[in-house]
């Protein structure tokens, strides 16, 4: 299936007709970045991180964007929460595990958010979805040590363990729902050189 600029051009001014509010419990080195390119695209961001209000919030959202990049424990609990009203609402969820197999505390936190509530899309790199599917794969921080293509059989394992869809980025992305794969060949050697491209392909997709 390929896509025109037409359609692409269409589907944008869809959001911006809409103007959806998207909640996002992200890491620090990526809002600024992934608050304008929602904004550009013609979403309305939010960041809201306090237990005390992450379920009001995510009530009130179109979607809810959870990004694990500078994890602790209290985010840990507000991405709960928030993932919690999210199924209660019928927000839909994009999870980014961000170096999971890099730390225990990473890869269990992962794990456990997403036995809590079902994503709707999980997006990360290989070495993040290939930990998630349970493979043994060394990580060097929250870098890649595996191109998507090594982490498709994974790709499909979570996506149909979840009943979601998995994106793997890499120099050619794979999407799957657990029964199919599609590949999308837009990307360019520079993008891994950009600190966040990956986060904030994660809050587009909400």
């Amino acid at each position: 299936m390929k896509l025109s600029v037409k359609d692409l051009c269409h589907d944008v001014q869809g959001v911006r007709d809409k103007a959806p509010l998207v909640h996002n419990i992200t890491n620090y080195v990526v809002m600024n970045n992934t608050a304008n390119a929602l904004l550009a695209i013609g979403a309305s961001p939010v960041m809201a991180h306090a237990v005390e209000e992450v379920a009001e919030m995510t009530a009130l959202a179109s979607a809810l964007v959870i990004n694990i990049g500078t994890l602790s424990q209290k985010w840990i609990e507000a991405m709960a929460l928030a993932m919690a009203a999210a199924r209660k609402h019928g927000v839909p969820i994009v999870f980014d595990p961000v170096g999971a197999g890099a730390t225990t505390f990473r890869t269990r936190t992962c794990l456990e958010l997403l036995e809590q509530a079902v994503p709707t899309v999980i997006r990360g790199n290989g070495s993040e979805i290939m930990a998630l599917a349970g493979d043994a794969v060394q990580t060097k921080g929250v870098d890649s040590s595996a191109t998507a293509s090594d982490a498709e059989n994974a790709a499909l394992a979570l996506a149909g363990k979840y009943g979601c869809v998995v994106c793997v980025s890499g120099a050619v992305d794979l999407i799957s729902d657990g029964q199919r794969v599609a590949r999308v060949r837009n990307g360019h050697p520079l993008m891994p050189k950009v600190t966040g491209l990956g986060c904030t392909a994660t809050a587009m997709v909400g």
